[in-house]
């Protein structure tokens, strides 16, 4: 690991560590975070460096979207949130891609990729219901392209950024926000719908993958 490597990790576990002093919660940093929202210029340059070390917290990247849709509103804030979603997607993707092993799960996502297509992929894995960060680091360990990753992030955070932005904007404040009402920001039907899209993309490739393996 070369000394560059070093400083940027140190330089992200004393952010964490510093954040998690002052934070307990995403809920409670949205609280904190309300005073900030009168200097659009502050604010953004505040969730720019939440969106770099939220993976490490283990944050929903949808707490992003809430806070740009409050701060900016419909027109500015879904494609700042777009923007701080795919940022947020970047630290465990790279991780992942500088550690990836030449292993059985390693071969088997480079070949489902290989069918499927870097892009589509990436997009059609974020229309899933799963974590953000496990589809990011799948994506590091089958050795996605970065541009098609970025491009394939945007695209798949859409409806989840949507749905953020569209509760932010119609917040008075950010301070009664609690735990709860984070997770249940996207609707189940939406959930559904955009995981029914996923699943008619990838069935195909996902077909062909797992007939190849048997053969």
């Amino acid at each position: 690991m070369n000394r560059r490597v070093r400083l940027a990790l140190g330089g992200a576990v004393g952010l964490v560590v510093v954040l998690g002093l002052f934070l307990t919660s995403p809920a409670a940093f949205l609280s904190r975070l309300s005073w900030v929202a009168a200097n659009p210029l502050l604010f953004a340059a505040v969730l720019l460096v939440v969106s770099v070390v939220r993976p490490f917290l283990a944050w929903p990247t949808t707490l992003l979207a809430v806070a740009a849709g409050y701060a900016y509103g419909l027109a500015v804030g879904l494609p700042f949130a777009l923007l701080l979603m795919t940022v947020t997607a970047l630290p465990p993707f790279l991780l992942a891609r500088r550690a990836r092993g030449t292993g059985r799960m390693t071969t088997v996502s480079e070949q489902f990729v290989e069918r499927t297509g870097d892009f589509r992929s990436v997009a059609a894995s974020r229309f899933l219901p799963a974590p953000s960060d496990v589809v990011s680091v799948a994506a590091g360990v089958a050795n996605v392209s970065l541009v098609p990753f970025l491009l394939g992030t945007a695209v798949g955070e859409l409806p989840w950024a949507i749905a953020g932005v569209f509760l932010g904007s119609s917040l008075d404040g950010l301070s009664g926000l609690s735990a709860d009402s984070l997770a249940s920001v996207v609707d189940v039907r939406l959930v559904a719908a955009v995981a029914l899209v996923g699943l008619v993309v990838l069935a195909g490739p996902l077909y062909r993958h797992v007939t190849s393996q048997e053969t």
